[in-house]
């Protein structure tokens, strides 16, 4: 039941669920990667700044990266149980408890299913685009930036469904993807993006 007709009248369907098919189009649309290692501009600070305090970490000073080695070594040590870390699993449990007060956990899992493929192939493509314009040889480079893509693009439509506002951290994190950067983590007293 994963045809375009069944999320179509799922779409439908759910008043609750209105925002997805808009957010899809958007996120199919965002020209991804696009400003990796460049300045960034006073907009993409604020956002980033906005993001970390959000998150609960105020103290976490932007910090912009300028190479792929830089950012390799960045995103090889984010930790997994990091406090920023443990902090979006718990907006994402609780935006999937949320979403579940609504929906049944099998469409929920068919409409995220449906937003993380519907964009899966742009990213990979813009991810592949820009390790060519950057001449990165690494192949861990399209498989980081990807997955972290996917993995904004799924929680921010988390959020949109759900009713959060728009200075939630998902979406927030969005927007920084949505400049062309990759928002790689809290580590410290510093929010690194490359």
């Amino acid at each position: 039941m994963d045809t375009q007709d069944d999320i179509d009248e799922i779409f439908d369907d759910l008043p609750s669920l209105k925002s997805v098919a808009p957010f899809v189009a958007l996120a199919s649309n965002v020209r991804w990667f696009r400003t990796l290692g460049e300045d960034p501009d006073r907009q993409t600070v604020e956002i980033a700044r906005a993001y970390a305090e959000a998150l609960g970490f105020p103290e976490a000073e932007p910090g912009f990266l300028a190479d792929w080695e830089e950012a390799a070594d960045a995103a090889e040590n984010t930790e997994v149980n990091s406090p920023a870390w443990e902090a979006e699993e718990q907006l994402r449990a609780a935006l999937t408890d949320d979403a579940l007060g609504v929906l049944d956990e099998q469409t929920l899992e068919m409409v995220m299913t449906h937003v993380t493929g519907a964009v899966s192939e742009t990213i990979e493509e813009s991810a592949t685009e820009a390790s060519r314009d950057l001449r990165i040889l690494d192949e861990e480079f399209v498989r980081a930036t990807s997955g972290a893509a996917v993995q904004a693009t799924y929680q921010a439509a988390l959020a949109a469904m759900t009713g959060a506002e728009e200075d939630h951290p998902f979406a927030l994190r969005f927007q920084l993807f949505e400049k062309g950067r990759w928002p790689i983590g809290i580590i410290g007293n510093s929010f690194l993006i490359f």
